[in-house]
C-alpha cells in the first residue's frame, strides 16, 4: 500500500507536469534536490556521537566535576553544529542567484554574472576525498573568465548527495540548469 504523504518523492510526482519552476515563492533559497544517503548517514552518526557525549556530560556533572561537564557539553554542541552544517551543504537557488554552500564557506553568484550552467564529463572527487574518478559535474561559468577556470563543480555524480543515484543527479542538474536559463534572461 503506497503512502505518498510519507515519501519525499511526492514533490517530484506532483511536478511531473513539466513546470519549469515548481516553487511558489522564488525569493527563498531552495535546494532543488534532497540530501543523499551518505550525507544523511554521516550526519546521523555525528548526532549519535553527540548524544553519547551529552550523556557523558550529565554523568560527569553528577560526579561534581562541572568543568569537565562543560567541556563535554561544548564538544557536543560543536558536533551538533557540524552535523547541521553537513546537512546544509550543497547548491541552492533562488531568484537572487545561485549559492554554493560548503562546510566552512558560502559563495553566492547573482544571475547577472552567470554565463552558463552545464553538465560536463571530467575527473571528479569521490565523496569529497582526494581520490578522483571519471564522472559528471555541473559547472558554473561566470562572466569574469579568471574564476571560470578554477571554479569547483556545483554538483558531481560522485559526491555524498548523488553516489549511486545517477537519476537524482540528472534531475538535480536539469533543475538547476532550468533555474539558470530562466533567471539569466530576466537578469
Amino acid at each position: 500500500m503506497p503512502l505518498p504523504f510519507l515519501t519525499a518523492d511526492r514533490a517530484f510526482d506532483e511536478a511531473a507536469d513539466d513546470a519549469a519552476l515548481p516553487f511558489d515563492d522564488r525569493d527563498h533559497w531552495r535546494r532543488p534536490y534532497r540530501p543523499g544517503p551518505w550525507r544523511v548517514g554521516a550526519a546521523a552518526l555525528l548526532l549519535l556521537l553527540a548524544s553519547y557525549i551529552l550523556v557523558a556530560a550529565v554523568i560527569i556533572a553528577f560526579a561534581d566535576s562541572l568543568a569537565g561537564a562543560a567541556i563535554c557539553a561544548g564538544l557536543a554542541v560543536v558536533i551538533i553544529v557540524s552535523a547541521l552544517r553537513l546537512l546544509r551543504m550543497g547548491t541552492w537557488v533562488s531568484a537572487h542567484g545561485l549559492r554554493r554552500v560548503a562546510f566552512l564557506t558560502t559563495q553566492t553568484v547573482p544571475w547577472a554574472q552567470v554565463v552558463t550552467v552545464r553538465t560536463t564529463q571530467q575527473p571528479v572527487r569521490w565523496l569529497g576525498l582526494p581520490r578522483t574518478v571519471q564522472g559528471q559535474a555541473l559547472v558554473l561559468v561566470r562572466r569574469d573568465d579568471q574564476q571560470a577556470e578554477g571554479q569547483r563543480p556545483l554538483l558531481t555524480d560522485r559526491n555524498a548527495d548523488f553516489m549511486a543515484r545517477h537519476e537524482a543527479f540528472n534531475r538535480a542538474a536539469d533543475s538547476i540548469e532550468v533555474w539558470a536559463d530562466e533567471y539569466r534572461r530576466t537578469a
